[in-house]
């Protein structure tokens, strides 16, 4: 992980650039306030707040440990429609569902 001003940790872009073009993978609006795992109906916690982060930092292995949840969620947007910052949660798993269809996979 690349360190930037401060300490900061910076976004690189590479896996999130795999996992889908940037323009749609908007998990970087996130702003980790937690509506979305409080109206889960499969009450996953991981989706989206920590999942996308590590997607936005190149973190393919912490990525790859969240598989289970990433192919538990429905997909009934119930998360998106009540994210006030408007991260479109379910196309950013499909994304994730097809990269590691692709890459773990071979599908």
């Amino acid at each position: 992980m690349s360190a930037g001003v401060n300490g900061a940790t910076l976004v690189r872009p590479a896996l999130a650039g795999r996992v889908g073009a940037l323009e749609e993978f908007n998990a970087s609006a996130c702003m980790n306030c937690g509506v979305c795992t409080a109206v889960c109906p499969m009450g996953i916690e991981v989706l989206p707040r920590r999942l996308f982060r590590y997607v936005l930092l190149g973190m393919e292995d912490q990525v790859l440990e969240q598989i289970e949840s990433i192919y538990s969620c429905l997909l009934c947007k119930m998360c998106e429609v009540n994210c006030p910052a408007g991260v479109h949660i379910a196309e950013n798993v499909r994304s994730l569902r097809h990269h590691i269809n692709r890459t773990v996979f071979g599908l």
